[in-house]
């Protein structure tokens, strides 16, 4: 059975200790505790070990499905990204005080995209493993499917947010709505970078 390369645990550990970091601040931000009132800072050491043995499920389903190995990658990534994508969303929320209307979608818009920007580095790296220096053609292809990803994810969430039940607060549900469009964004996502963009693996 393959284990995690030295390649993989550093960038799980960077990936996943930049994603603790961000959770632990928007839980602290929302007033929020993990269950059995576990202080949310252990999310800063739990969250890179979870990359790391994500990754490595990766390696073991892809002995059935070869995809996988990428995509185990790929979903340490990706929850990076959504951290990435909330922390500055919150992060504009807690400036403004604005969490509803054109103000959400904007901030979610701007949010994704600061994530994608993320998203193209560490899958160019890591997920894809793609040594190849990208050319014109290659982040063409990449900002085609980052731009349907944010047109995705926003109106995903945006739908989310329109369908808030009473008895959330708005800011609490601007998260759920992040979720969903995340989720929803993360599949699309994959997809078109594994087969328009990093081709060669």
């Amino acid at each position: 059975m393959r284990i995690v390369s030295g390649r993989d645990v550093v960038y799980g550990l960077i990936t996943g200790l930049t994603t603790g970091i961000i959770a632990d601040a928007i839980l602290r931000y929302l007033g929020k505790s993990l269950p059995l009132g576990i202080n949310t800072s252990v999310l800063i050491w739990l969250v890179p070990i979870l990359w790391i043995l994500g990754v490595q499920l990766g390696y073991i389903l892809g002995v059935w499905f070869k995809p996988f190995v990428q995509f185990g990658r790929f979903a340490a990534i990706g929850f990076a990204n959504a951290l990435v994508d909330f922390g500055v969303l919150y992060l504009l929320i807690a400036l403004t005080g604005l969490s509803t209307g054109i103000a959400y979608a904007l901030f979610k818009t701007l949010s994704f995209s600061v994530a994608t920007v993320h998203s193209y580095f560490w899958n160019k790296i890591w997920a894809f493993q793609d040594s190849a220096r990208g050319g014109s053609g290659e982040i063409g292809r990449f900002l085609v499917v980052a731009l349907a990803s944010v047109l995705v994810n926003v109106a995903a969430a945006s739908i989310t947010i329109a369908l808030r039940p009473a008895g959330f607060t708005t800011a609490a549900w601007a998260g759920v709505g992040a979720v969903v469009g995340s989720a929803v964004a993360l599949i699309f996502s994959f997809t078109g970078f594994r087969v328009f963009v990093f081709r060669k693996k």
